[in-house]
C-alpha cells in the first residue's frame, strides 16, 4: 500500500510533459482587445473578490502552454482558430503561469488532499505590455470538506494584495477524488472573477483524474456568463445550456505557461 509521499509523487508526475513544439499554440500579431485594461491604475483593492469554492484540478508542470487539448509556446504569434475557424485571441490579453506554480499548490495542498479535503488559493499578479503574468499564489486560511472550500479571515488576503500592488487573475483549488471539471458552484464563484476581469481563469488540479489531472477553466462569453449572471440558485445545482448553442465553460485560450516566470507563495493559513 503506497503511504502518502510516494501518492504524492505519484500525481507530480502527471506533471511531465514534453516542451510543446510539436504542438503550436499561436495568437495574433496585431492583438485587439475589446476592453481595454489600464496598466498602472487597476489594483486588486479596487475589485474585492468572493471566497474561492472546492473545484477539481489537473496538474501539468512542465507545460509551455495550455489551449484546449494543446500545449504550445508562448513566444508563437499565429492566430489561434477555432472549431468555426474564427479567431477568438483577440477576446482576450494573453495571461501567463509559471511553469512550477500548479506543481507547488499541488504540493502545499497535499496534506489536505490526503484526508481527502479540498484546498483554494487565490491567483494574484500584474498586468506589464498588456500581458497578464500570475506573480503571487495566495493560499488563505480556509475551512474545507471533500468538495467545498470556503476561505476565512479575507481581510488579509486583501491586505497582501494592496501592499504588493496586486490584483486577482483568478483561483484555483483540487478536487481530492473527482475528475476534473467546473461544479455549479464553482460557475458562481469564478463569474464574480470573470465579470471584474474577463482575462480571469479558475484552475482545478485533480490528482486522481488519470485522464485530465488538471484544467484552466473560464465562462464562455457571453454563453455562459450570461446564464450564471441570470442565474439565482445557490448550492449544487443544474444549469440550462447557453441559447448561443456554447457551452457554460471552456478551456482558456489566452493562457501560457512561462518558463521564464518567477512567483511568490503566500501561505496565511
Amino acid at each position: 500500500m503506497e503511504d502518502s509521499d510516494s501518492k504524492l509523487e505519484k500525481s507530480l508526475s502527471v506533471l511531465s510533459i514534453d516542451d510543446g513544439t510539436s504542438s503550436q499554440h499561436s495568437e495574433e500579431s496585431d492583438l485587439l482587445v475589446k476592453n481595454e485594461k489600464e496598466n498602472n491604475d487597476f489594483h486588486l483593492g479596487h475589485t474585492k473578490q468572493p471566497t474561492p469554492p472546492p473545484v477539481e484540478a489537473q496538474v501539468h508542470p512542465e507545460l509551455l502552454s495550455i489551449c484546449p487539448l494543446r500545449v504550445s509556446d508562448a513566444n508563437s504569434r499565429s492566430p489561434n482558430l477555432f472549431k468555426d475557424g474564427l479567431s477568438r485571441s483577440s477576446s482576450y490579453q494573453d495571461l501567463h503561469i509559471p511553469v512550477k506554480m500548479m506543481e507547488e499548490f499541488l504540493r502545499l495542498a497535499w496534506d489536505n488532499t490526503a484526508k481527502n479535503l479540498e484546498t483554494c488559493g487565490i491567483l494574484a499578479g500584474s498586468l506589464q505590455d498588456r500581458v497578464f503574468h500570475i506573480t503571487t499564489l495566495i493560499i488563505p486560511k480556509q475551512e474545507s470538506t471533500s468538495d467545498t472550500c470556503q476561505t476565512l479571515n479575507e481581510e488579509e488576503i486583501f491586505e497582501v494584495q494592496d501592499k504588493r500592488s496586486l490584483f486577482s487573475l483568478g483561483w484555483i483549488h483540487t478536487h481530492p477524488t473527482q475528475t476534473c471539471f467546473m461544479s455549479s458552484i464553482d460557475l458562481h464563484t469564478h463569474y464574480s472573477y470573470q465579470v471584474m476581469l474577463p482575462e480571469a481563469v479558475a484552475i482545478v488540479m485533480a490528482p486522481t483524474d488519470t485522464s485530465t489531472p488538471h484544467g484552466i477553466f473560464h465562462l464562455s462569453d457571453p454563453g455562459g456568463v450570461s446564464v450564471i449572471r441570470n442565474c439565482q440558485h445557490r448550492g449544487f445545482h443544474p444549469h440550462e445550456e447557453p441559447d448561443d448553442g456554447s457551452t457554460i465553460y471552456e478551456e482558456c485560450s489566452h493562457v501560457y505557461m512561462n518558463s521564464t516566470l518567477s512567483f511568490d507563495v503566500v501561505d496565511l493559513r
